[in-house]
Parts: C-alpha cells; sequence; structure tokens
C-alpha cells in the first residue's frame, strides 16, 4: 500500500510539473525578420522587457509595436496586439495601421483642408476626399531613428525620432517629433511624445495599436467588456467627419460609462454606427485637456486580461475593427478576422483645425506638444 502510495504522489508531481511546463511563453520574432533597408535607411526589430516578464518588441518602420506579451490570469502569457512576422508582410498587408505612430495628424480632417494665420492648406487626400492619418505617406510609413536605453529606473524604454520636412504631406513648416515607448516595472507601457517645430502646424500624433485581449485573432473581440470614461462624443457626417457638435451619450448604444460588452449593441439601429459599420467614434472623455485620467478600461473574461487606458489627450477614438476581413495573415498564421482587433487612440478630436469649439491642434514655433499615453495591464 505505501509503495502504491509513493507511485500516485510521484505521479502526480509529474503531471503537476508537465502543467507547468505547458505554460504559454513568450514567443519572440527573431531579429532577422526585421533587418533590412527602406530608402537608405535600416529598418531593425528591438525588444523590451520588464522585471515581471511583460516583453514587447517594436521596428522603427512607423515607430510601431509589433507584439506585446502579459500574463493572463493563468500565468500563461499572451500577445495582445496585432501584428505581422516579418517587415515583408507589414510591406504588403492590406491594414496598413496595425501597431504605428500615425501623424502629423492622426483620424481625419474633411477634405484634406484647414486655415493657419489666414493661410489656407490643402492637404493629400487618402480617405472618401479627406486626409486619414496623416495622409497616405505619413508617419507610419517612414523609417524612424530608434534608440534603445534603460532609464533612471533602471526600465527598459525605446526612443524614436522622426524629421518631417515642410510640405509633407501638405503640412507646413519642418517638425522633429520624438516618441519615447517604456516598459515599467509595474506593468504598463508608457508612450511619451514631444514634437516642435520651425513654422506654425497642427499635430494630432497617436499610437494605433489593435488590441485582442484573447491573445489570438482567431476570435472576436465583441466578447471584452468595456468602459469609456465619457459622457459626450462628437457626431459626424457619412464619411465619419465631425459636425462639430458634442453630443451626450444617454440612451444610445455609444454608453460605454457601465461596462458593457462590445457586441452587445454594436448591431443597433443607430445611425452613428451605420456611418461607422460599427464603432469607429471618438469620445469626449471627462477630463481637461492635459490632465492624466482614466480614459477607459477593457477586460476580457475567458484570459482575466484587463487594460486600462490613461492619457493626457481630451478624447480617444474606439474603433471596433469594423472593415477587417480576414485576408491579411498575421503572427502564427493567424487571419485578422472581421472585429478581431480594437483600437483605442487617445488623441485630439478629429477635424479639429476646422471646429473653433474644439481643442486647438495648432503648435507655434517656440512652443514643445507633448502628449503622455499609458496602457497598463493586470488580471482579474
Amino acid at each position: 500500500m505505501k509503495k502504491l502510495f509513493f507511485l500516485l504522489v510521484i505521479l502526480l508531481s509529474m503531471i503537476t510539473t508537465s502543467c507547468k511546463n505547458n505554460k504559454i511563453t513568450v514567443q519572440l520574432l527573431p531579429e532577422s525578420n526585421f533587418d533590412t533597408t527602406l530608402v537608405n535607411q535600416k529598418v531593425s526589430l528591438y525588444t523590451l522587457k520588464n522585471a515581471n516578464g511583460l516583453t514587447a518588441q517594436f521596428t522603427n518602420y512607423g515607430a510601431r509595436l509589433v507584439d506585446l506579451w502579459v500574463p493572463d490570469k493563468d500565468g500563461n502569457f499572451q500577445d495582445v496586439i496585432w501584428g505581422y512576422q516579418s517587415i515583408k508582410n507589414y510591406l504588403n498587408a492590406t491594414d496598413f495601421f496595425a501597431g504605428p505612430i500615425v501623424g502629423r495628424y492622426g483620424n481625419r480632417i474633411g477634405k484634406g483642408q484647414f486655415s493657419l494665420d489666414g493661410k489656407s492648406y490643402q492637404l493629400t487626400l487618402n480617405n472618401n476626399g479627406n486626409q486619414l492619418h496623416g495622409g497616405a505617406k505619413g508617419f507610419f510609413t517612414k523609417v524612424w531613428n530608434a534608440n534603445q536605453f534603460k532609464n533612471d529606473k533602471g526600465e527598459d524604454a525605446l526612443e524614436m525620432n522622426y524629421l518631417s520636412p515642410d510640405g509633407e504631406e501638405g503640412y507646413p513648416g519642418n517638425l522633429s517629433i520624438k516618441v519615447t515607448y517604456t516598459l515599467t516595472n509595474d506593468n504598463k507601457l508608457a508612450i511619451n511624445y514631444e514634437a516642435t517645430c520651425d513654422s506654425a502646424t497642427i499635430i494630432n500624433p497617436t499610437s494605433h495599436v489593435y488590441f485582442n485581449l484573447h491573445g489570438t485573432t482567431e476570435q472576436s473581440t465583441n466578447s471584452h467588456i468595456l468602459t469609456i470614461y465619457a459622457d459626450r462624443y462628437t457626431p459626424t457626417d457619412s464619411l465619419l467627419i465631425p459636425t462639430g457638435e458634442l453630443v451626450f451619450l444617454d440612451n444610445t448604444p455609444l454608453d460605454f460609462r457601465k461596462p458593457t460588452a462590445i457586441g452587445e449593441r454594436i448591431n443597433d439601429d443607430f445611425q452613428a454606427l451605420k456611418f461607422g459599420q460599427g464603432y469607429d467614434h471618438n469620445f469626449v472623455l471627462n477630463k481637461q485637456f492635459g490632465e492624466m485620467k482614466l480614459a477607459a478600461e477593457v477586460y476580457e473574461p475567458a484570459t482575466g486580461i484587463d487594460m486600462k487606458v490613461i492619457t493626457d489627450q481630451p478624447g480617444l477614438q474606439f474603433y471596433s475593427g469594423n472593415f477587417m476581413d480576414g485576408i491579411d495573415v498575421g503572427k502564427r498564421g493567424e487571419r485578422h478576422y472581421y472585429r478581431s482587433g480594437i483600437a483605442l487612440e487617445a488623441q485630439n478630436f478629429p477635424d479639429a483645425p476646422n471646429h473653433p469649439n474644439f481643442p486647438s491642434s495648432v503648435l507655434k514655433p517656440g512652443e514643445k506638444y507633448l502628449q503622455t499615453t499609458v496602457y497598463e495591464f493586470s488580471v482579474k
């Protein structure tokens, strides 16, 4: 009997050890997948890791986030963002906006037109007669200079900078922009922006990451539970250009002040949802411009992963992946299916240069543009 007992103990120990060994761990992409040259500039892959094992990889092509590994409730590491296996995949993808910094002006500018200091400007057009995310050759297509380092807390950080020349995509003035990613030891991905110019211009950069807290694009993000701390939004016309109004969310399917599954009301008979074919709306956050505050929280019950978005920006664009079609094949051979990723973009309001009642997006010589946005991860 004792022999049988000891055999059972050994068997249980082996099973426990096997289960531990079967944990999903971080699967880094090889640097060689991104080692190339574009327009005589070197493209590379950079890896950051914190004390808890959170790991992120970036490429200086578009200053973009490539993968982000965070633990789930069972201790498995999940890659919670869209991305591709190699630089070749990024260059050939039908969706340009998986993970980059977009600008000069993120989101839309109606007819690509605005006036500044009495002068009219015409930007390049790339979205139904409007400009989207800085134009077809915006920041997301550029090779940025990169410098990986440790900050004064010993945390891994990556600084990327780019000089946008006067006239690029129609924007006035030379603009120097720096974006610093930091993977903190309290499980935050912090993104700090700085920019200066030599002539008055407009600016609204943002991070355009698609999140899926399942850790796979094989599962829909409609199950994610979303909270957005906003009482109002900026309604648009059918081309998603703001009308200039600030409308309260009461009794609309856009009201996420209480935690709600994304898919619960996404197909409701509501004009704003029809325009975006789902959620693609700018929310007016309950905060002052420049005040660092919790903007949104998203939670996936299946993995227990919770993500908070904290920002000093006045708006948050929530996009529910309405135009994803399964054509692009992402990391690990997973297709980017319909509504398999969401974007939560901290920003100024879309088309702000054409609406005096919106926060100003003007940057002048001698001024410094500053923005901080943080994505904080935990489990429930």
